[in-house]
């Protein structure tokens, strides 16, 4: 089968479309043909190269094949498979996304709703769930609450601006005046701008803010919280700075907030059926729509971390195997379009 690997760390450039041995599911697990799959920023981070520890948890066997997000056909099931067979179409997370076949666990999978295309469902597991887990889980959003979503244009930030609305919340995304009118047409209620404006230094007071870009300190966010306000952040891998000053400044973000009526969370989502189950159901409502921002085939897989490393993607990135079909949508090249 054909497949994006690499063997050793680096830019974009180590990547190569190779010929490798077709994979077979373990126990537990299932083989799946690849239809679709998306770009993530820990792709990017364990391409580069992070701290040894994060490569021995995330990296896998060589030659190291990347990608996680994935939507396709179930081909094969292990032992101890239940809820799956073959022929479902699923989606959910993988190792080795980037290929045409792929295995995951049964337990980071679930069936992919009829009239969902599977670019669609491969731009949501991990952005959709980290966007619903954070909100709901880590900061117990309300109906009618005032939350601010920093980093609103990206592929988690798209999410969680649909999602607070549909939990009732008045929503007030940060981004860059480009993509403005992206957000606003998602819902949000707000739009600040943060090339001219420093939202920790308004007036507004938050009740939760859901922190995807790390550029500021606690004690700016403390600052527009309200008493007891929540900070949640998810976005230690969407930027630039490496993974040490990342977690280094999350350590002393949640340090600090021990000692304050406002908190400081962290987390990183926990994929699991029922939840991505949930996101299938608003794709398939039309609740929740993914933003993709640019296709690509399997060869041009660099290309698309090139485009994620440069930290100005709107919404997602997907990776296209097969061509269109009543399951798939057209690929097109234009950027920021919404699929559902």
């Amino acid at each position: 089968m054909k497949a994006i690997v690499y063997r050793q760390n680096g830019p974009p450039d180590v990547l190569s479309l190779e010929e490798i041995g077709k994979p077979s599911p373990g126990d537990r697990e299932v083989l799946i043909q690849v239809h679709a799959a998306a770009v993530n920023p820990l792709d990017y981070h364990l391409l580069k190269g992070g701290p040894i520890l994060f490569r021995l948890l995330f990296g896998g066997h060589k030659p190291h094949q990347p990608g996680v997000d994935v939507a396709g056909i179930v081909e094969a099931i292990g032992r101890g498979v239940t809820q799956l067979k073959p022929g479902d179409a699923v989606f959910g997370t993988c190792r080795g996304a980037f290929a045409e076949y792929a295995v995951g666990p049964e337990s980071s999978l679930a069936v992919k709703p009829v009239g969902v295309s599977f670019e669609a469902a491969a731009a949501s597991p991990i952005a959709a769930l980290t966007a619903l887990q954070g909100l709901r889980d880590r900061g117990k959003i309300q109906p009618g609450q005032r939350i601010l979503i920093n980093g609103a244009s990206g592929g988690v930030g798209t999410f969680a601006v649909q999602l607070g609305k549909i939990f009732g919340a008045h929503v007030t995304a940060v981004c860059s005046a480009g993509n403005a009118d992206l957000v606003r047409s998602l819902g949000a209620d707000a739009v600040i701008d943060y090339a001219r404006q420093d939202f920790t230094l308004g007036r507004e007071r938050y009740d939760l803010i859901f922190d995807l870009a790390g550029n500021h300190s606690f004690a700016a966010y403390r600052r527009i919280l309200t008493a007891h306000g929540i900070c949640v952040g998810a976005g230690v891998l969407a930027g630039p700075k490496s993974l040490l000053v990342m977690f280094a400044g999350l350590l002393g973000k949640l340090v600090r907030s021990r000692f304050s009526s406002r908190k400081f969370t962290f987390f990183m989502a926990k994929v699991n059926p029922k939840d991505l189950s949930l996101v299938g159901e608003l794709l398939a409502g039309g609740q929740l729509r993914p933003v993709i921002d640019r296709r690509y085939s399997l060869a041009e897989v660099p290309e698309a971390m090139r485009c994620q490393g440069t930290w100005h993607a709107r919404g997602k990135l997907v990776v296209n195997l097969v061509e269109a079909s009543a399951e798939t949508v057209p690929v097109h090249r234009s950027a920021g379009s919404m699929v559902g």
